[in-house]
């Protein structure tokens, strides 16, 4: 693999469950699933139906908390995925699901791409290219439904203001990572900003980040970062992306059925049209509340999410 990747791995009690890797992005880490893995992978113990279980890969991404800091460049997400595949490979799991949001989205399509033989599904609550990247005129809005019109429009105006007031961040970690690794990692209240900024603005919150989040479980995610040092290494996933010869191509296509969570205060305004250019969308779910960090936020949203999903497209998996 070039590098070494630290996972949880939570069998279920139930023999016949199904295997799922779950991903996570940046500034997240495993400890966005805290409150998902049990219900996923013990639904008996939590009210739910013994059918809906998972075996749970839970991995760190290269550079990220227990899997980083990594020592050598071209850590991206293709890259990523390819280990991903490989170690579900060595845990014996022929055949699996996955699941993800911000880079773990990016991870767990590509891998799902890639892999389509080996991966029954993948479940989102991010798709890479889903929004509105440019205007659209008035001749494309005419084809559309007034609802799926509105929708493009609303999709345009938060691309628009995201591309105005919040890509600060990935552009210096797309290009001056080290240089920001230096003061992060001298300063753990400077980590502690860097990334409670995102957990403000990116989640379903009125005026502190732990009106969305539970305040022990982001400050845990942020000591992740702290305690490993990889504050540079996590953020060098950007720079690879940015420096990888596919870099600006539109995403390639993917044939594995995917499911797609909608929450109102992700960063981006999913529209379905633009998402099935790209994606074999079978599940399309939009909620009332809800952010980026879904896992933490509305744990019972996603987990019925998930459970309903894969109920649709499980064959015969191997464990």
């Amino acid at each position: 693999m070039g590098a070494h990747v630290r996972f949880a791995h939570i069998r279920s009690p139930e023999p016949d469950a199904t295997p799922l890797i779950i991903t996570h992005g940046w500034p997240g880490s495993i400890v966005e699933f805290t409150e998902i893995t049990g219900p996923l992978s013990d639904p008996r113990a939590h009210g739910g139906d013994p059918s809906d279980a998972f075996h749970l890969v839970v991995p760190s991404i290269p550079g990220f908390g227990f899997s980083g800091p990594t020592r050598e460049t071209g850590w991206e997400f293709r890259r990523v995925a390819a280990a991903f595949a490989e170690l579900m490979r060595r845990l014996g799991y022929r055949r699996y699901g996955a699941q993800g949001g911000d880079w773990g989205s990016v991870i767990s399509r590509e891998l799902g791409r890639t892999h389509p033989d080996q991966t029954i599904g993948v479940h989102l609550n991010l798709l890479p290219g889903g929004a509105a990247a440019e205007e659209p005129d008035a001749d494309r809005l005419a084809t559309l439904s007034p609802g799926e019109r509105e929708r493009t429009l609303a999709s345009w105006r938060r691309t628009q203001q995201w591309n105005r007031d919040s890509t600060g961040y990935a552009d210096i970690q797309s290009t001056r990572p080290q240089t920001l690794a230096y003061g992060l990692t001298d300063s753990p209240v400077g980590q502690l900003a860097w990334i409670t900024e995102k957990f403000k603005e990116w989640t379903d919150s009125r005026d502190r980040p732990e009106d969305a989040v539970d305040r022990d479980l982001l400050l845990t995610n942020v000591m992740l970062y702290w305690l490993t040092g990889t504050a540079g290494s996590s953020a060098r996933i950007y720079y690879e992306r940015a420096h990888a010869d596919y870099w600006g191509t539109p995403p390639e296509p993917s044939a594995v059925p995917t499911a797609l969570a909608v929450f109102p205060h992700e960063n981006f305004v999913a529209v379905r049209h633009i998402a099935e250019q790209t994606d074999r969308i079978v599940q399309w779910s939009e909620f009332d509340r809800g952010g980026h960090f879904a896992a933490m936020e509305e744990p019972d949203l996603l987990v019925a999410d998930i459970r309903t999903f894969f109920r649709k497209v499980r064959g015969t998996v191997s464990d």
